[in-house]
């Protein structure tokens, strides 16, 4: 084959062979003569490991877009008034609620209320503060989870839990889970897409890795700016023919090296991004495009606002990405760990919730204009909350024991709490909901079960909920 190919190119070294192969025209040549030899249909076809799936039962959502908080929220300032705190404020915490350790080790603090005004919103008449008071107009749409837990300390293994299950880094994410599970629904976009509003979030891409699974399934980043995603231009002076030909050589060789290594699961992702990258070559630009969107529309996200047009911008993509079927949507506002209000948390959350209110408020509203809310889910929290007990006088330290999320459309129940935490918001002291019966709920709503969602790893029949987890029923319309 070296030999034919050496003639044809009128080339005499290995080295100025695989030059050339990488060229357009080259490409084109080979393919051709592969083609004619039978060598491209040498390579073993594999499976499709994105084709979609049937689901286990009848989906409520097709989409997910999952707003995290880095850094924790503290929720009783935003979504769980505490009365009592303001009775004890200055004193230390009774001996009743017991001790905790903490990650700066601070229990031993005086209790600080909150400084918010909470009001009853809706015809629900859920509370919420002043610092949320443009997403406090649609809690009629959602059900408000006051007793969450959680199992880490600190920020790198409480956000790696949030998004895999486990505190210990090496699992799936929940997005990776919901790709494996259902396949994709849009074969010209990744199926799990992740945004940052700033810096990298702790733990970096582990938070949305494949972790065991195929390296097929892991998020794509899509980045800030202009340019959310990169390269998508092919260079300059390259035909779609130039183009398609050096794709099918690359896989070609991929695909025999595969066949010969089927362990190498990365290989099977690079061919799999190699092809998904050209055919966004054609999606990719539209999808995120927001110059055709209107002033209004742009303006109901807050694009026109220095102070929420990071976090716009990645809500109003969210919603052109559920459009197109993509599967799941997480964006970080806060990245790096920008919640976490160890000190002056009056300054910190007030910036954090300005930047954030109004883009959430925006892509709720436009959802629902849309008909696109009753089947898209969108979830929002943090990996923990935050103590009732101040650090250095004006912060407050993390809270892993009891905190606040909430979920929205895709068949959840809206105007409702659920579960409580005691009266200084301490600890989940009613229906307590883990980590893990979150996740189980998200992919209910999906339409999967989550025991049921199993891949064998090591001998072992993983799943995303690990040994635990269960739906938490009240949430379902």
């Amino acid at each position: 084959m070296f030999h034919k190919l050496a003639h044809h190119w009128n080339v005499s070294s290995r080295r100025e062979f695989f030059t050339r192969a990488g060229s357009g025209l080259a490409g084109i040549a080979l393919t051709s003569l592969l083609a004619e030899d039978g060598k491209l249909k040498a390579a073993s076809v594999a499976p499709d490991p994105l084709a979609p799936k049937t689901p286990h039962h009848p989906p409520k959502a097709k989409s997910v877009i999952w707003l995290f908080m880095e850094g924790g929220p503290s929720h009783i300032d935003l979504f769980d008034p505490k009365p009592k705190l303001k009775e004890l404020a200055g004193k230390p915490m009774p001996a009743s609620f017991g001790k905790v350790v903490t990650a700066m080790g601070t229990s031993n603090n005086s209790l600080m209320p909150s400084q918010r005004t909470f009001t009853q919103h809706g015809r629900s008449g859920l509370w919420v503060s002043d610092w949320y008071p443009e997403i406090a107009k649609h809690v009629d749409e959602m059900t408000v989870l006051r007793s969450c837990w959680a199992d880490g300390l600190n920020h790198v293994g409480s956000v790696c839990q949030m998004n895999t299950g486990s505190i210990l880094a090496g699992r799936p994410s929940l997005g990776a889970w919901v790709t494996y599970g259902l396949g994709s629904a849009n074969r010209n976009l990744p199926s799990f897409v992740v945004m940052l509003d700033d810096r990298e979030p702790v733990g970096g891409p582990k938070d949305w890795s494949s972790g065991f699974l195929p390296a097929t399934y892991q998020g794509t980043q899509f980045r800030t700016g202009d340019t959310p995603i990169l390269h998508l231009k092919p260079p300059a002076g390259t035909t779609d023919q130039q183009q398609r030909s050096k794709l099918d050589f690359l896989k070609w060789l991929n695909e025999d090296y595969a066949a010969r290594n089927p362990d190498d699961t990365e290989l099977e992702a690079r061919i799999g991004a190699y092809e998904l990258a050209y055919q966004m070559q054609s999606a990719g630009p539209e999808a995120v495009d927001l110059s055709k969107e209107s002033t209004a529309t742009k303006q109901l996200y807050g694009l026109d606002d220095p102070e929420t047009a990071a976090f716009g911008t990645n809500c109003l993509l969210a919603r052109r990405l559920v459009e197109r079927n993509v599967r799941f949507i997480e964006l970080y506002a806060g990245s790096g760990s920008g919640w976490d209000a160890h000190t002056h948390i009056e300054a910190n959350h007030s910036k954090r919730c300005r930047a954030s209110d109004k883009p959430i408020a925006g892509l709720l509203t436009d959802l629902k204009a849309r008909g696109l809310l009753e089947d898209t889910l969108v979830v929002w929290g943090g990996e923990f909350g935050r103590t009732p007990f101040n650090e250095k006088g004006d912060g407050r330290d993390h809270n892993p024991w009891g905190f606040t999320m909430w979920m929205a459309g895709g068949g959840v129940k809206g105007g409702q709490t659920i579960g409580t935490t005691d009266e200084i918001g301490l600890r989940a002291v009613e229906r307590p909901v883990h980590v893990h019966d979150i996740h189980a709920t998200v992919l209910h709503l999906l339409g999967l079960n989550h025991e049921q969602v199993i891949y064998m790893h090591l001998g072992r029949a993983e799943r995303p909920t690990i040994t635990d987890g269960k739906v938490i029923t009240e949430v379902f319309a």
